[in-house]
Formats: structure tokens, sequence, C-alpha cells
């Protein structure tokens, strides 16, 4: 009789454990789905499981408490069985091998407890956790309507415990939430892309094209811009055929006109207003003639405002002006798209050199206009924090002087050389990766 009551708690025991991996995969399975995932199944599946688990996740901290209720309740009342049953199955097999009867108890109950819990805790609730994680969508299925019953039989209970819960939780400063915040950051979101594109679910040119959208609203137009040191222009006595040979030359279309220095910039001329002068007068007409105004913008204006009014303006050109009201640069509508897909070219654009080239192994030659962002894009180089925007501005912080060609300096396991000069320009300078950490120059 005692044997048979043992099984017969051995059976409650199990029945009980598959309750607690009911309410454990339904907290995880839960917990783990986004909202937007299951708006989505409901819109495309639509029945009644679907609309089982929209309810409980609509009230996800009511169904959470409820499944904390059960896996209490479930894993006592197993706890409280599980230890007598097993251990008097366990204690005549002790005796039978010569095990005194007095020792043979304490070991069967430490024996019996080991077992107990040990199978409760993988099987109740380390398999449906690890179910819930790899497969949230298609658990919640299976167990949500489980769940939703139980929390509607104790409703009165949970909501008792809940409400003291809420109660402790608001006097910490902190209103509690009944469901997940459903939105994310940007920052959320494209460390969210990248790892889909790491893990394969994501193709790779979409995660980069996404991840450049989500970063362009930071952006402002002295990052977009054309820097002053690179901008061609045309002085204001110039004139048509000065014009037409200057867009042979350099293979761009649009020039500002100055009087002076760039910092006077009179407006903004297209080689293609060259066409409506007839070629014999081309040689006498000036610039001023064909010169349209041209919008200023800000170099801290964002991304997005810079973007819509260059769509908004004729020539879709832009000069950006710095905080003292010097010419910073020219931006147009190309250097904006560029920022989002990448290098955009035509059958007008002029072959010219990547800004990046590998050299080899962990080194490459890189441009010293490049942005933190695009150097570790390309070479996977982090510039440290600074008061600079380009790696040729970090150079010139670490060295503290005007650098000559072959001057390096070290940051942390990274090497940068300068390998060309413009002037007082660093064109171009050489990253590479070296063996042993070393130390800022």
């Amino acid at each position: 009789m005692t044997i048979l009551l043992s099984l017969l708690g051995l059976a409650a025991v199990v029945v009980l454990t598959i309750g607690t991996f009911i309410a454990v995969a339904a907290e995880f399975s839960l917990t783990a789905l986004e909202r937007s995932t299951i708006e989505a199944h409901v819109a495309q599946v639509g029945d009644a499981k679907a609309r089982t688990v929209d309810k409980a996740h609509r009230s996800l901290s009511f169904q959470l408490s409820g499944s904390q209720l059960a896996i209490t309740i479930t894993t006592l009342i197993t706890g409280y069985i599980a230890e007598p049953a097993i251990a008097e199955l366990i204690s005549p097999a002790l005796t039978g091998v010569g095990v005194p009867l007095a020792v043979a108890g304490p070991i069967a109950l430490t024996l019996a407890l080991a077992l107990a819990t040990s199978l409760s805790m993988v099987f109740g609730e380390l398999v449906p956790k690890n179910l819930a994680i790899a497969k949230p969508l298609e658990t919640a299925r299976a167990v949500a309507g489980v769940q939703a019953g139980f929390s509607a039989v104790f409703k009165w209970l949970i909501t008792c415990l809940n409400g003291t819960a809420n109660w402790l939780v608001r006097r910490l400063g902190v209103e509690p939430a009944e469901e997940l915040a459903s939105a994310r950051s940007p920052q959320e979101l494209g460390a969210l892309i990248r790892s889909s594109a790491e893990q394969g679910t994501l193709d790779p040119g979409t995660a980069t094209l996404l991840d450049r959208s989500l970063r362009f609203g930071d952006r402002t137009a002295e990052e977009l811009m054309t820097p002053r040191v690179r901008v061609e222009s045309l002085r204001v006595d110039a004139t048509v055929l000065d014009l037409v040979a200057k867009a042979r030359e350099t293979g761009f279309s649009r020039f500002p006109v100055y009087t002076g220095d760039l910092d006077e910039v009179r407006g903004i001329v297209h080689v293609k207003q060259a066409f409506g002068v007839p070629r014999s007068r081309r040689a006498t007409t000036p610039l001023s003639a064909l010169t349209r105004p041209v919008q200023t913008v800000p170099a801290t204006l964002e991304g997005d405002a810079l973007l819509d009014r260059l769509r908004a303006s004729g020539l879709q050109t832009a000069l950006v002006v710095d905080e003292y009201g010097g010419t910073a640069g020219l931006v147009t509508l190309e250097d904006v798209v560029e920022e989002i897909v990448g290098d955009v070219r035509d059958e007008h654009d002029r072959r010219e050199t990547s800004p990046v080239r590998r050299l080899g192994g962990e080194a490459w030659l890189v441009s010293g206009l490049l942005r933190d962002d695009e150097v570790a894009e390309a070479t996977g180089f982090r510039m440290p924090q600074g008061d600079y925007e380009t790696v040729a501005g970090l150079v010139l912080a670490r060295l503290g002087r005007i650098p000559d060609t072959g001057d390096e300096i070290r940051v942390d396991d990274w090497r940068i050389t300068v390998v060309e000069m413009d002037r007082h320009r660093v064109a171009e300078l050489r990253v590479a990766r070296v063996e042993e950490s070393g130390v800022s120059s």
C-alpha cells in the first residue's frame, strides 16, 4: 500500500511538473514576443489561438503574475509530494544493500531532495524556458490558452498580489507598465539590424542601407558637405568659356561664383546654362550674367532638414556657412543621397581614386577627409573622442602641429602614418593594425 501511494505521488509530481512547464513556457514566450510580431500573426492567421496570444500579451503584467503564481504553487506542491514519495522508494533499496535503517532514512531524503529538485528544474523550468526563447510564437500559441484560463480562475488572487507589488514599485518612484515597450530608439534599431545581418537573417546590403538611413538623421551639413579646400569655384569676372573649360577639367557641373575669396560667394552657376549662350559670345559673356542665388545653410543643420531644403532648391545645392559666417563648404543633393546609398556614379563622373584602398592584411590607405564612422566601416579602426571630425583631424590633434610626410601616431593597436600632404592638408594616410598594443602619441 505504501509503495502504491508513492507511485500515485510520483504520478501527481509528473502532472505538477507539466503545470510548471506550461507556466514557465507562457512566461518566457510572452516576454520574448514583440508586439509587431503578434499583430502580424493575427492579421495573417487570425485563428482563436492567435487572438488568445494577442489578448494575453496586451495584459502582459497580469499574465506574468499568473505564471509566477502557477510556478510557485506547482513547485511547492511538487517538493512536498516528491521528496517523501521518492524517499519511500529509495529507502528499501538502501537497506537491501546493507545500509543501517537509522542511516538509510536521512540518506534517502537527501537523495530524494536532490533528485526531485533536479527533475523539476530541468523538465519544469529549463526545458520550457529554452523552448520558449527558441520558438516564442509557436510556444505561446500552445500554452497561452491554458495560462490565460489559470489566470482567469485565480484573477482575484493575482489582482491582489499584483496590486500590492505595483504599490511597492510606485513607492520606489517607478510607474508599473502593463505591456513591454515596443518602440525602439535609433541606436537599438541599429544594433538589431547589425545583429540580424551577422546572423544571416538580413541581407548585408539591405542592412547597410538601413543602418545608414538610421544614422542619417544625426548627420549635420558639416559632415555631409564637400569641404572648402575641395570646392571648385570661379571668380565673378570669369567668362562662360571659363565655365565650360572648368567643367571639362573637373567633371563637375555646379560652381560657386565669388569675388575676392570663397567667403564672398555671389551665387552659383550650372554648366547647362552655358548652352543658352551662343558659342560666339561665350568668351565675352561674364558669369555674373548667369549667376543664380544660392541658398545658405548653417554647418549645424541636421540631415533631414537639409534634405528638405535641397529638394526644394532648383539647383539642389547649398552653401554651408560656419559659425563665423565664413564658407565651410558646399553640399549637394547627391552628397546627401550618397550618405544613405553609398557612392553614386554616372557616365559623366570622372574616375577618381577610392577614398579607401586595402593594401593587404590589416592595412589601408585612406583619405584624410574620412569621418570616424567611414573609417570604422572600412577598416575597423574606431577613432577616440575629440574635437575633430576626420582622421586627419585626429592626426593634427595628436601631433599638435602640421604633419610632414612619414609622421605617425599610435592609437591602441593601430598605427596611422601620413602618406601624402597637400600643402597644409593631410591628403592620405596609412591605417594599419599592429601586433603589440601601443601608447597613443
